[in-house]
């Protein structure tokens, strides 16, 4: 059995690990990164964002081909399916393994592949594919193993019509109809690419509204335009249980009814991977959802050993993981960190159409009995949306009623995640430069979705003017 030694050890090359690795190894201490499986990236990469995202972006442009009146002209409506779009995103995959296996690479951080556990708060013990076992030690660990979608023991997840959000990226046929159970960010997501390709959908919501950390208005536009494209969307159900043969699968919902369709995704909640490491060890004990606790600069119980990303809960986003992974190493190496900097992230939702959102909602900021106004810009009513036939969504600004600054920016839209960018740079600045001003006197582009700022910022401040 070897030993080695290293001033940091990350364990999950995700992108709150990446971001960890690059920044320790860039202020000159040693760092390993550990990865379980064979290519690095994490969930992220493989089962999460890049995969559902870019089978996502296809999905959107075949149906603009298809309701667009101009293509008609050039062919038929065109069908894609499932396993088409799957080997498009594998060629994603493989680009952004390739970029992130030379990050590694370039600055000099080995990767470690194998199952990993702690043995005592400054020892791991990596057990590698081949069956060889090898201890590891540091100064300082790095938690980001990130999650995996959670199972219920009475869900048969072997059945070939019964799949999570991981296993749904290796069916191989276009189902003609599907039933999500979960209405949270990963089915609706997935509501929306499965019925652009025409299947029939069923989403299950166990709660009273969908997304309901969303502003009202925008949780209520998502709902009417997947209920306008076809999805049947059932709300306040729970299942009692599930029952697939060779021919289909049916979900029994406490409510008496039975639905039945060739394929079930369960996509109702998540749990970290901390089940493996031998968290007792090291006394640190994950909740009942896999997660660990973290202080302001994202250290467990044990004050060297870090956790980042998915497996500290909210808000669970590969954007906000990375920037965590640079804080948390930027503690370590300086003994600072600027927590502030990771709290107002935004929210980018890739259902069709998209939303994206930063800063409060209308129900906070009543409830905080702030005094604010509103401003719209709808996408019909801007020439680039008309141009694009994307007039679908609009620009909503919450801004205070006397002061004028900006309290929430929330897009639904096409390229609704883009165009949040440009709220959350100004919300960002000191006073006076993060008020609806910003907006009014500035010329954007024209034609440009941006421009929607300058409408909407007009139309609030006539509210108050």
């Amino acid at each position: 059995m070897t030993q080695q030694h290293y001033d940091a050890i990350v364990l999950g090359s995700g992108p709150g690990g990446e971001g960890t690795a690059m920044k320790l190894a860039k202020g000159g201490r040693s760092v390993a990164m550990i990865e379980r499986h064979q290519k690095v990236g994490g969930g992220c990469t493989h089962w999460g964002t890049i995969p559902s995202k870019a089978l996502r972006h296809n999905v959107r442009r075949l149906m603009e081909y298809n309701s667009s009146a101009l293509f008609r002209e050039a062919g038929e409506p065109r069908h894609l399916g499932f396993p088409t779009l799957l080997n498009h995103a594998a060629q994603v995959i493989d680009q952004q393994v390739g970029l992130r296996s030379r990050f590694y690479l370039r600055n000099d951080v080995p990767v470690l592949r194998g199952e990993a556990r702690f043995i005592d708060p400054n020892t791991i013990e990596l057990i590698m594919p081949d069956g060889e076992h090898t201890q590891i030690t540091a100064q300082h660990f790095v938690l980001a193993t990130g999650s995996r979608p959670y199972r219920p023991s009475d869900v048969d997840f072997s059945h070939p019509r019964i799949c999570d959000s991981d296993q749904i990226l290796g069916i191989d046929h276009t189902p003609r109809n599907i039933i999500i159970y979960g209405a949270g960010v990963i089915g609706s997501e997935y509501a929306s690419i499965f019925r652009g390709l025409g299947v029939k959908v069923d989403l299950i919501n166990t709660r009273d509204r969908m997304l309901a950390f969303l502003d009202d208005e925008i949780s209520d536009a998502l709902s009417y335009h997947l209920r306008e494209h076809g999805v049947l969307i059932r709300h306040r159900e729970e299942y009692t249980k599930i029952e697939a043969d060779n021919e289909s699968v049916t979900l029994e919902l406490a409510s008496g009814k039975r639905i039945r369709a060739d394929l079930l995704l369960w996509a109702n909640g998540r749990t970290g991977n901390t089940d493996a490491l031998n968290l007792a060890a090291i006394d640190l004990q994950a909740d009942g959802r896999g997660q660990v606790k973290v202080n302001e600069h994202f250290q467990t119980a044990q004050p060297h050993i870090y956790a980042i990303g998915d497996v500290i809960g909210y808000p669970s986003l590969a954007s906000a993981a990375y920037d965590q992974g640079r804080y948390a190493a930027t503690h370590i190496l300086e003994g600072t960190c600027d927590y502030r900097l990771a709290h107002d992230v935004p929210t980018g939702i890739y259902t069709i159409p998209e939303i994206s959102s930063v800063g409060r909602t209308e129900q906070e900021l009543t409830e905080a009995k702030v005094p604010y106004e509103v401003g719209h810009a709808f996408f019909k009513d801007l020439a680039r949306a008309q141009i694009s036939g994307q007039t679908v969504g609009m620009l909503k600004l919450l801004f205070h009623t006397e002061t004028l600054e900006l309290l929430g920016i929330h897009c639904f839209g096409d390229q609704a995640a883009e165009i949040v960018h440009i709220g959350q740079a100004i919300m960002a600045q000191p006073a006076p430069g993060n008020t609806l001003r910003y907006f009014m006197n500035t010329t954007f582009n024209y034609p440009t979705m941006a421009e929607g700022y300058r409408v909407a910022a007009l139309n609030g401040y006539n509210r108050v003017s």
